[in-house]
C-alpha cells in the first residue's frame, strides 16, 4: 500500500481518481489545487506518489512537482492531462521523461499504472 497524493482542480475527477485508487489498497488524499498539494507535502513528507493534474489554477502540476520533490526528492509524480503536449515541453534534459496519462482515461489504466510507476 502506498500514500498517494492527489492534485486535481475538478471535484468530480478528484472524487473518482480518490475511490478508485483506495479501492485499489492505497492510502490517498486528495487536494483541490497546487497549493494545497504543496502544504500537503509539506505537513507529511511520506508521500510516495504525486498524482497531478497539470493546469490548475493557483500553482500549475509542474511547478508543483518541482517544489514537491525539494521537500521529498524520491517522490514519484504522474501527471494526469488534456495537455501532455505541455507537460512534455516543459521536461529539462536532466530529468527523465514525465509519466503522463492522458485524458480521458479509464480508471483500471490509472491503477495499472500508478501500479507500475510504484514497483519501478
Amino acid at each position: 500500500m502506498a500514500h498517494i497524493l492527489v492534485a486535481e482542480d475538478d471535484a468530480s475527477m478528484r472524487h473518482f481518481l480518490t475511490l478508485a485508487l483506495e479501492r485499489a489498497g492505497h492510502s490517498v488524499e486528495a487536494c483541490e489545487d497546487g497549493v494545497a498539494a504543496l502544504r500537503a507535502v509539506e505537513a507529511n513528507t511520506e508521500i510516495d506518489l504525486l498524482l497531478a493534474d497539470i493546469v490548475m489554477p493557483g500553482m500549475d502540476g509542474i511547478e508543483l512537482a518541482k517544489r514537491a520533490h525539494e521537500i521529498v526528492p524520491a517522490l514519484k509524480v504522474m501527471f494526469i492531462t488534456g495537455f501532455a503536449a505541455v507537460a512534455l515541453a516543459q521536461k529539462s534534459e536532466s530529468e527523465p521523461a514525465p509519466e503522463i496519462l492522458s485524458k480521458p482515461f479509464h480508471l483500471k489504466d490509472l491503477v495499472d499504472r500508478v501500479e507500475q510507476l510504484l514497483a519501478a
